[in-house]
């Protein structure tokens, strides 16, 4: 189920994720680091287990809007705050483009190594390069990438602005930005009882299965504080991006971003 919409909402006044205690923005990308550290070791499990296997569709769903570009051979891809490479393995399997991959958690880019060593010896392709690097200061060139993505890892940036500034100045002229997030969904019967499932079941079987309990409470806030599709439309167009659309997924409870440079 998909819905698609392009309208822009005026600029807001906006910052970016805040964990529980943290009292800056360096404070706040520090903690959200050592969280993503903690529930590496059962990250993948735990997304399959909490998104009942969707997260699997939702990747490949953004790797088929986004194959023109991926079937050019001179096209470079960045698939940024990467985790453990599900995004940037299916982007590098639906076409010729080359792929990066970057996270600034150490532990989830170990697990995304392994994992392109495995599909690059069942598939013969290259290895995806994963690199350790802070979305917030990227150590990239100008102009670098045709296309930059970022699944489910975009509201966790300690300020949003800065992150598709950033953004924006990798990307070549012409180039495209596509964020996948989660988003809070309509007040209606279908939202009320996700609401439901993400503040109240989620927490417990993610703190459960992964044995940091904070991590797992601080993902439905995190998605309730984070900018609604329009507010973070608006933002991108006020960066400067052009052709800002969005579209949504699975009764509006996620939705895919896009815009160029």
């Amino acid at each position: 189920m998909a819905e698609t919409g392009s309208k822009v909402m005026p600029q807001m006044q906006v910052t970016g994720t805040l964990p529980e205690g943290a009292t800056s923005e360096a404070d706040a990308s520090s903690k959200v680091r050592e969280m993503f550290t903690q529930i590496a070791p059962r990250y993948d499990l735990l997304n399959h287990v909490l998104s009942l296997e969707l997260d699997r569709l939702w990747r490949a769903r953004v790797t088929r809007r986004l194959r023109p570009m991926l079937e050019r051979a001179d096209a470079v891809v960045l698939d940024l705050c990467c985790g453990t490479g599900d995004l940037a393995l299916s982007l590098a399997r639906g076409g010729k483009a080359r792929v990066v991959g970057a996270d600034f958690a150490h532990p989830m880019l170990v697990r995304a190594r392994e994992k392109t060593a495995q599909q690059s010896a069942g598939d013969g392709k290259r290895l995806i390069p994963f690199l350790e690097a802070d979305a917030l200061g990227l150590p990239f060139g100008d102009g670098s990438f045709d296309l930059v993505t970022a699944a489910f890892g975009f509201r966790n940036l300690a300020n949003y602005e800065s992150g598709l500034r950033e953004i924006y100045r990798v990307l070549k002229p012409g180039g495209t930005i596509a964020i996948l997030e989660f988003t809070e969904p309509p007040d209606n019967f279908l939202g009320n009882i996700y609401r439901w499932y993400f503040s109240n079941v989620l927490p417990r079987i993610g703190g459960m299965l992964s044995g940091d309990p904070a991590a797992y409470k601080y993902l439905p806030k995190s998605v309730s504080r984070f900018l609604r599709p329009g507010a973070l439309s608006g933002l991108m167009a006020a960066v400067g991006y052009t052709s800002v659309e969005f579209e949504t997924y699975t009764f509006a409870t996620i939705c895919l971003h896009l815009g160029k440079k």
